[in-house]
């Protein structure tokens, strides 16, 4: 890694860009291994407890593991349980959810614990929250703190760059991703060197970390959809016109955000805050079935194996219950993130709309209503249309997505998105 020191008379040969580059090589490969082993041992750990609390519990009592009853009271229980570690753990888990992003300063290595603790319990708990921003804090804070201790003149820059590539490498098992995201970061952030010296070691610690789930853990997002091999001009249309609505419909919950936000913050306890937030949620899962549960990511294969079975009142129903559940976790103060849910919201809308136009493919519903919905909520869009694309690969799809992006960005850009300041008011 490049640090902040240079020797004073540096010759030509010292400064070549492989001389630079090649020291890093070591650091970014151990960082993109580790990023991703901390993840999947998060969601095993997770996927365990869950089996406890959804399968082996209710059984052992005689109740329906995904009855009206269960819901309620396992998302209210998991309301309490994460209250009790964000008001009793040190470091109360972290700072205010709503106001984290995929990345940012390093947090106290002492903070970690407890947000690990409390992303365990949302996921377990049927929470309609992801992995993602709780996984990259912990990451970067705990990457941050072993790099300065070992190599304490290289810049935290450079640590939290690895950290967060590394983790959503792993995330999306792909460095495609991370690619992305970082290149539009550091397009308008000028420091020395080309574009791809300063992606170098991130991109490898990417790779390292999506190959690591791979071999672990296998595809994330494969879903399944068929494959769209002749695209035509009605596909276009459809793609066109199912992502633009779809965005707005993402807006919905950002304009609902910092109101729910605000009226949680009242109650200013997380005792108070985070177990109604829970009774809330199981009020919310009982009303949308077991499908509106968890991060979604799940869900969304079992939607995706059974095109044609929903009922367009079912999937309308679906995509507002996690809509609304998206916006009720993320402001009551439950550790996780927000993209994972977004994907199941714009799954669900763009398998609606397929319902209603059964002419429309369902790879080019299902992903541009991705696409739309992550447009608002996020407003990466890079991200976004990556994650559309995966969803259902080929090129053809890829080529319509780009030009669906396009009347979508004209929707959300400069209206608020699904994250908050320090203030609560909503970022633009």
């Amino acid at each position: 890694m490049a640090t902040d020191h240079a020797p004073s008379a540096p010759s030509p040969a010292a400064e070549t860009p492989l001389r630079i580059l090649l020291p890093q090589v070591l650091p970014a490969l151990v960082v993109g291994v580790l990023a991703s082993l901390l993840f999947l041992g998060i969601s095993t750990l997770a996927e365990q407890f869950e089996g406890v609390l959804w399968g082996d519990l209710p059984q052992a009592l005689g109740i329906g593991a995904y009855s009206s009853l269960w819901i309620i009271t396992m998302l209210t229980a998991t309301g309490i349980a994460v209250g009790l570690v964000v008001w009793k753990v040190p470091g109360h888990a972290g700072p205010d959810p709503a106001s984290m992003g995929l990345g940012g300063a390093p947090l106290p290595v002492g903070i970690v614990p407890g947000l690990l603790l409390a992303s365990v319990l949302v996921l377990a708990g049927g929470v309609s929250l992801g992995p993602e921003n709780p996984i990259i804090a912990s990451n970067i804070a705990l990457v941050y703190w072993l790099g300065h201790r070992v190599a304490p003149a290289v810049p935290a820059a450079a640590w939290v760059g690895l950290a967060s590539a590394a983790t959503v490498g792993a995330l999306f098992g792909t460095p495609v991703a991370a690619a992305l995201i970082l290149s539009e970061a550091l397009a308008s952030r000028p420091g020395p060197g080309s574009l791809w010296d300063r992606l170098f070691a991130p991109l490898l610690a990417a790779g390292a970390g999506s190959m690591t789930t791979q071999l672990l853990e296998g595809p994330t997002f494969d879903m399944g959809l068929p494959p769209l091999t002749d695209p035509g001009y009605g596909d276009l249309l459809a793609a066109l016109v199912i992502a633009s609505v779809a965005a707005a419909f993402g807006l919905a919950a950002c304009y609902l955000f910092p109101h729910v936000h605000t009226a949680f913050g009242r109650l200013r306890h997380p005792m108070l805050m985070l177990p109604l937030g829970g009774l809330l949620l199981g009020l919310l899962g009982a009303l949308g079935g077991q499908l509106t549960l968890f991060k979604g990511l799940e869900e969304i294969k079992e939607l995706s194996e059974s095109i044609g079975s929903w009922s367009s009142g079912d999937l309308a129903k679906m995509a507002v219950v996690k809509l609304v559940a998206l916006v009720v976790a993320a402001s009551c103060g439950f550790r996780g993130g927000r993209i994972f849910p977004a994907v199941f919201i714009g799954a669900a809308f763009g398998l609606l709309a397929q319902a209603l136009v059964p002419e429309v493919h369902p790879a080019v519903a299902v992903s541009s209503a991705v696409l739309g919905v992550l447009l608002a909520t996020t407003r990466q869009g890079w991200i976004s249309l990556f994650t559309g694309a995966i969803l259902a690969p080929s090129p053809a799809m890829l080529t319509l997505l780009c030009l669906a992006s396009l009347p979508a960005w004209l929707i959300v850009t400069g209206r608020p998105q699904l994250e908050l300041d320090e203030h609560g008011k909503s970022l633009r």
